[in-house]
């Protein structure tokens, strides 16, 4: 049970991925080193020895050789200490005696000992498992959502232009982070069994560029949105379509470039496991440098924004009180938040150790929908989207009303296979000739 809450967290600040240089062990993998420490102290122990308690391993600790009487205090597994706040939690100790009969029970439990703060009665397994559904049913959604936007975008002619491209390019990001998330939860985090330590895979590894690879990417085009807005109200003449190509390149062929020096630095100076776990902080500043780079300059535009927003909004031509100019200041702040992703400078520059459960809640909740809520302001509540939609349902419901009445008046039509917009122009043209025959009937008379 204690190898699934640290193996979780893991994952968890994994997909945090600004927050730190270095990230957690899973658990299963550290008790499987600490394991092979101790066989081999147990190795090089003489057999023979004078003490009555031997070496033992007991899942977590290695206790190490006492006689009769003595008794064996330890600390606790400094892997409990994830679970717990840095600044408040002190490593617990437990104890076993030597007995004639051998190693007496742990006490006091390692529960006891090494989970509970004090004034924390909430059991650290909860809380982990319920921030992983969190984070499952955020990424679902916002899949969902993000592919009907993309549909929607894609379907309708009239709403292809240089911001509805950039959008869409946001939404595939989007989407590919979140099947990145699942695909690498179910190659590294499927079985709860260490074999995962050690894994040295072609595959395994395949899967942490392409992670890497679709998180970077969704950064690159959040960090393109806010460019090109600022760039749209700072500049007079824009030529959107030209500038387009080069968002291109940016927001796919950066990460692409980080992603391959990344792997080539780790393929020749780091080639250890899966490449899921980064020791060598100055490897990992490949990826985490571009990151943190994108989520500032992106701050910096979004101020920028805002400041030419209140000129705008101040300015006389505009009408209204000044509760309306506030009022409309705080929906355009609120709508570009999760355009820009704001949300993510709050944890980005701090220690990685730093308030960690509420680093998990804010950022991995926040974020697993950042998507979802992207696709309903941009695109199922773009009044644009909505028009073009009511336009098409309005031209829907008329063919289909046509259809059914010439079905019932006209049944040769009907059944003569030709669709209601057909019968529609065959009418007009009959309606048509039947006016110019009557006018020409009329011209002799006069």
């Amino acid at each position: 049970m204690f190898a699934v809450k640290i193996n979780f967290l893991t994952l968890a600040l994994l997909l945090i991925l600004p927050s730190g240089s270095r990230q957690q062990v899973p658990s299963n993998c550290v008790i499987k080193r600490e394991q092979e420490k101790c066989m081999e102290m147990m190795a090089l122990e003489d057999s023979d020895s004078e003490f009555d308690c031997p070496w033992f391993w007991d899942n977590l600790t290695c206790w190490q050789p006492a006689k009769v009487g003595e008794v064996v205090q330890m600390n606790c597994p400094e892997l409990f200490s994830q679970f717990m706040s840095e600044e408040d939690y002190e490593l617990g100790k437990v104890s076993r005696n030597c007995t004639e009969f051998g190693w007496s029970e742990l006490f006091p439990h390692y529960i006891e000992a090494c989970l509970y703060e004090e004034g924390n009665s909430s059991h650290p397994d909860m809380y982990y498992v319920s921030v992983k559904a969190l984070y499952t049913v955020g990424y679902s959604t916002s899949l969902v959502s993000l592919t009907t936007a993309m549909v929607i975008l894609c379907r309708f002619r009239k709403l292809h232009c240089t911001r509805n491209f950039i959008h869409m390019n946001l939404f595939v990001s989007f989407i590919l982070r979140a099947i990145s998330v699942f695909i690498k939860d179910s190659v590294l985090y499927a079985e709860e069994d260490s074999d995962h330590c050690f894994i040295h895979t072609l595959e395994c590894r395949a899967v942490m560029i392409f992670f890497h690879y679709c998180v970077l990417s969704n950064y690159f085009w959040l960090f393109i949105e806010g460019l090109y807005l600022f760039t749209l109200l700072v500049e007079t003449f824009f030529p959107e379509k030209r500038y387009f190509y080069w968002y291109i390149v940016i927001g796919w062929g950066t990460p692409t470039v980080c992603v391959t020096i990344w792997a080539v630095l780790r393929l020749h100076y780091d080639d250890i496991g899966c490449w899921d776990m980064n020791d060598n902080a100055a490897i990992w500043w490949v990826i985490k440098g571009p990151v943190l780079a994108s989520i500032m300059i992106n701050f910096v535009l979004f101020i920028g924004i805002i400041v030419i927003l209140v000129q705008k909004l101040q300015s006389p031509d505009i009408g209204g009180n000044e509760s309306s100019i506030y009022l409309r200041l705080a929906r355009s702040t609120l709508l570009l938040i999760p355009l820009f992703g704001i949300h993510y400078t709050v944890f980005a520059f701090s220690p990685e150790n730093v308030s960690k459960r509420e680093r998990l809640v804010f950022e991995l909740g926040l974020g697993s929908f950042q998507g979802f809520v992207v696709a309903v302001l941009y695109c199922f509540l773009n009044g644009e989207v909505q028009s073009e939609i009511k336009r098409k349902w309005r031209s829907w419901t008329v063919n289909r009303y046509f259809a059914v009445d010439l079905k019932h008046r006209h049944p040769s039509l009907a059944s003569s296979g030709v669709n209601g917009g057909t019968q529609l122009s065959i009418l007009s043209k009959s309606s048509s000739q039947i006016r110019m025959s009557s006018l020409q009937a009329e011209t002799p008379a006069t």
